[in-house]
Parts: C-alpha cells; structure tokens; sequence
C-alpha cells in the first residue's frame, strides 16, 4: 500500500488497521533530546477515540501507546541523563486494538459484501480484489487518525520550542455555528477540556496515574499490562462528570467549542438528528500562531496545498484558508490584507489570507477550516450492491455507529496542522541557515 507516509524532513509513515492487532506511526526526523512518556501521548489520544458519551459510537478502545524504539534505553555513559530521552532514530509508537470481539468481526464478514454507502468499502474493494481489508473498515476506518494524533503530540512539542502553539474547535456541528474568540481565550478554553477529560478518563486513572505502567518498564512488560487492560474493557465505566462545575467555567464535556449557550444548542442538535436515525457533519477550525515569515515553499510546497492535504483525513470533504469560499463574493478591496508599520514592525488590518499568502507564511495567525461530512454509518435503511455478484441488494439499519463525528475530528486536525508546519520549519530553518552563510 502506498500513500501512508507524509513530509521530507519530518516524516510520518503510519500502519495497521481497525481489527488488525493494532497501529504503528513511525517518525523520521524526530531530533535528538527530546523526553516523551506514553502518558503524555495518551493524554491527546483520548480526546478523539470513541465510547464516551452519546456523540460516538460505543467501542471502548483504551488507545494505550507504547513507545518501542527511537529512544534510549539506558543512559550511555557515565555522567550522561539521557536514558528515555529521543536519540534521532527513527521514533516508532504503538497502539494495540484491544476492543476487537469476535462476533463483531463475524458481522462484518456476514455484511461485507454490500458496501455501506459512503464508505471505502466498494472502492477498496476494486483496489485489493479478494485481500481487501473490510473489518472494521480496515485501514479506511477512521481508528487510523490515532495514528496521526500520536506523530501529532511529537510534532506540537517541536513546535512549543519555535514559540509556536496550534489549537483546534468544533467552529460549527449539525448546522449551529460558534462565536469567534480571541486566540488567548481559545487556548485557555483548550486547556481545560483537555484537563477534564484526562482528569475524568478511567483508562488514565487505570494504567498511568495508578503506575501501572510507567517508563521505566520494559517493552516485554508493558504488553503484559496490555494483556491485563484488554480483559477489562468491557467493565470500564466513565467516571459522573461534574458538569456543574464544568459549565461555571463554559465548558461542555463532550463538545469542544468557543461558546457554551453554542455548544448546548450544537448537542441538541446532533442527538435530534441522531433520534431520526441519521447523522450530522459540522466545521472544524485550526489556528496556529507564533509563525515566523517566510515560513513554506512556492509552486508544488505551497503551504496552502500543504494544508489541503488534510483532506487525507477520511472524513473530511473540504478545506479552506482564511477567508475561503467567501472569496468569490469579495472585491479586490474587500479582500486584501492591507499592511502597516506600528513600533518597527509590520502589522496587518485584516486576516483574510489565513496567515498565507504566494504560499509562504506572512507572521501571522494560521487559520484553516476543515469541512466534515456526516458519518456514513446510519441507523436507516440504504440501496446498496453485493460488490462480488454486483447484483442490487437492500442495506438494512446499523445501530453501532457515530452521530457525528466532528468532535473527534478536532484533536486530529490539531495533529496532521503539527505535522506539516513542523516539516516545512526544518525546511525554512535550514534554509534560512544556508542563506545567512551566502550573505556573510
């Protein structure tokens, strides 16, 4: 299979599928001295996984990372403190399917050979012929975007180290949109969802605040908690929420967005939908700041084409950039990002152009929007085809599903921003660097 690798310089290869035993992302170009603990992986790969709450669908994956090679296993000599710390080999994390049953798969085996609309399945299938991998989806269910969000939490620390912070919201879900906010308050507000759900996730409190498995444990040990995660899952509870207390700082537990009165309005909404059987899709916005000028490449690299390749997130029908779609309907005027001199530096009276313009960074903020459809999986009836006979066929109502997915396209968003900026600034550093020898 080609396709599942991304970047030059910081490069992510991913693997694995919905059933299979598990995912692997593999980094190239992790720099050396960097300190990551699974928990601190774990800590973004709970905010997209399923199983909590009425907006996803109830499997219960624990998405346990574990770090197997790029880093030091001991420290190396005498006076060095380097043990667990990235050595600039390739960095390879993994995470194990531990929700999978088998008479799931028994379902998907019984009904895959009428394809769900709007799912990969009819296309894969005229891909990889009988070696198709159709349970669960495969490699086209959405659990691959896990693997994203862990090469994602590499990426975003890289960046922290530049001055350069990305967060990612629910802008707008099942047609209700969301207040703009000023960028300090977005991220306060990120901050404390992200604390909450760590705060209220029993897999956390399970495997890491316990200590059951901590860096220090060998590779070998570390599959053995696994083995001992897999056998509860099926008793795991979430923790009761205070969502009182949640709500007296504008925080909705299971959407995170700008505005509270908006994220009740957006819940209603989806569950309203979902009542009908059907689904719901919705916007997701990034904005990334503290980016330097210049930053990206021109022609084929241009940064806002770097940007559209978060189309490769599966759900996502569309991206746009600044101002967007609303282009079409401006004039010249109306449109450009008039400039100014305020103190020595060069300030701009609008954003239209999302921080992007020629496709190279202006230092402004990065703004992008990500179209997210409605998820395919609905509880109604469908026309389909048995894709092997290729007679007509009748698809009848799937229960187990998602009613939106577009908050848990969010934390992914965030990543797959993370991964192509810090691509494109080893480039821009090096570059830079060359062109500072040149001119001396």
């Amino acid at each position: 299979m080609l396709g599942c690798t991304y970047g030059s310089n910081f490069q992510v290869t991913v693997a694995g599928g919905s059933y299979q035993d598990g995912l692997t992302t593999h980094i190239q170009g992790a720099p050396p001295g960097l300190y990551f603990t699974e928990e601190e992986i774990y800590c973004d790969l709970l905010l997209r996984k399923p199983g909590q709450g009425e907006l996803s669908s109830p499997r219960r994956e624990p998405d346990i990372p574990v770090i197997y090679s790029g880093v030091n296993a001991a420290d190396t000599m005498p006076g060095f403190q380097n043990k667990g710390y990235t050595n600039g080999t390739p960095l390879v994390i993994v995470i194990p399917n531990l929700d999978r049953h088998f008479e799931h798969i028994e379902q998907y085996q019984v009904t895959n050979r009428t394809p769900r609309p709007g799912h990969a399945s009819y296309a894969s299938y005229q891909k990889y012929g009988q070696w198709d991998d159709a349970i669960g989806a495969g490699f086209f269910s959405g659990r691959y975007t896990a693997t994203i969000v862990a090469a994602g939490v590499v990426a975003k620390r890289i960046l922290a180290m530049h001055g350069i912070e990305i967060c990612a919201y629910v802008k707008e879900l099942a047609g209700v949109g969301a207040p703009e906010i000023p960028y300090d308050e977005l991220r306060k507000r990120g901050e404390l969802y992200k604390n909450m759900r760590r705060d209220n996730d029993p897999i956390h409190e399970l495997v890491f605040r316990s200590g059951r498995l901590n860096p220090e444990m060998r590779f070998v040990e570390k599959v053995a908690v696994l083995a001992e995660v897999e056998k509860m899952v099926p008793d795991i509870r979430w923790k009761p929420i205070d969502t009182e207390a949640l709500r007296a700082v504008g925080i909705h537990p299971l959407i995170h967005t700008t505005d509270l009165e908006a994220a009740d309005a957006m819940y209603e909404k989806v569950i309203k939908i979902k009542d009908t059987g059907d689904s719901t899709g919705g916007l997701v916005e990034i904005v990334a700041t503290g980016i330097p000028a210049g930053l990206g490449e021109p022609v084929f690299r241009k940064l806002e084409g770097e940007i559209g390749r978060m189309m490769s997130i599966g759900c996502v029908k569309a991206v746009e950039v600044g101002a967007g779609y609303q282009v079409k309907d401006m004039t010249g005027q109306q449109n450009n990002d008039q400039m100014r001199v305020e103190g020595g530096k060069v300030v701009f009276t609008s954003n239209h152009a999302g921080g992007i313009t020629g496709g190279l960074t202006t230092g402004q903020p990065i703004v992008a929007r990500l179209a997210v459809k409605p998820t395919p999986t609905i509880d109604k009836p469908q026309k389909t085809i048995d894709k092997v006979s290729l007679e007509n066929r009748d698809l009848a109502a799937v229960t187990r599903r998602d009613p939106t997915i577009v908050s848990r396209v969010w934390p992914v968003a965030e990543a797959f921003m993370a991964i192509l900026l810090a691509d494109h600034l080893f480039m821009h550093l090096g570059y830079r660097q060359f062109a500072g020898e040149a001119l001396r």
